[in-house]
């Protein structure tokens, strides 16, 4: 199922949402025509490699410097390929507008980068001696599903059955974001269980972004009623 749009109306210009898209996008590009041996090193030095912090003498071999834990925020804006760019963006586009409207642009900024450092942190406690970068915006945006799980339950979410084009059906978004919680939790406690896979999807970091969210979202709401005719600040 691959959602189209939501029908929550927001009237203000969703600038911080739209600004994480574009650096995101920026990024990914430039890396993609990087030559390899400069993408290599950047995935590594900006990804977030779970042994770097466990083991210091690895890091130290292998040519990583001591980054006090900047790659905890870093790794939110690169991404591994372009559907992974892309699932991650399409669902910040959809859900995030709302959510930037009620928080306010420094609020959502700030609330965006504390779900995304937790989820990270949820995901290196998880698989501490991991050398493949986990990268992505994925935790964080998991924080905003959150939050517009709690704030928008009955806001109809329009999805796409791929080979069944053109039915478009809605559903509660209550409905849709707990079924992508459930997915989330199996695929993490399966990974868990057959520790001799090697996890391709970083599914604690999910995870994390969506109990961090749930649980810090009221702090960052405005104090003032949303006034739609006018720019949220």
């Amino acid at each position: 199922m691959i959602p189209i749009r939501d029908t929550a109306p927001c009237n203000h210009r969703p600038i911080i949402t739209w600004s994480i898209i574009v650096l995101c996008s920026v990024i990914f590009v430039a890396m993609w025509f990087a030559p390899d041996n400069l993408s290599y090193r950047f995935i590594n030095q900006f990804g977030m490699v779970p042994v770097r912090y466990s083991n210091p003498q690895w890091a130290k071999d292998f040519g990583l410097p001591n980054d006090y834990g900047f790659s905890f925020i870093s790794n939110l804006f690169f991404h591994a390929d372009w559907l992974h760019l892309l699932a991650n963006m399409w669902f910040l586009a959809i859900f995030g507008d709302n959510i930037e409207s009620l928080m306010g642009r420094w609020r959502f900024l700030l609330y965006y980068l504390c779900c995304g450092v937790i989820a990270t942190f949820l995901q290196w406690y998880f698989t501490p001696d991991l050398v493949i970068p986990v990268v992505g915006a994925s935790g964080a945006i998991a924080g905003v599903l959150a939050a517009y799980f709690f704030l928008y339950p009955l806001e109809k979410v329009i999805l796409w059955i791929p080979f069944i084009f053109p039915i478009l059906f809605p559903v509660p978004a209550i409905a849709f974001l707990g079924l992508w919680v459930i997915m989330q939790l199996h695929d993490a406690t399966t990974a868990a269980f057959f520790t001799h896979q090697m996890a391709k999807v970083a599914w604690w970091a999910h995870l994390g972004g969506f109990i961090a969210g749930s649980f810090i979202y009221p702090f960052f709401l405005r104090d003032e009623p949303v006034d739609e005719r006018n720019p949220v600040l």
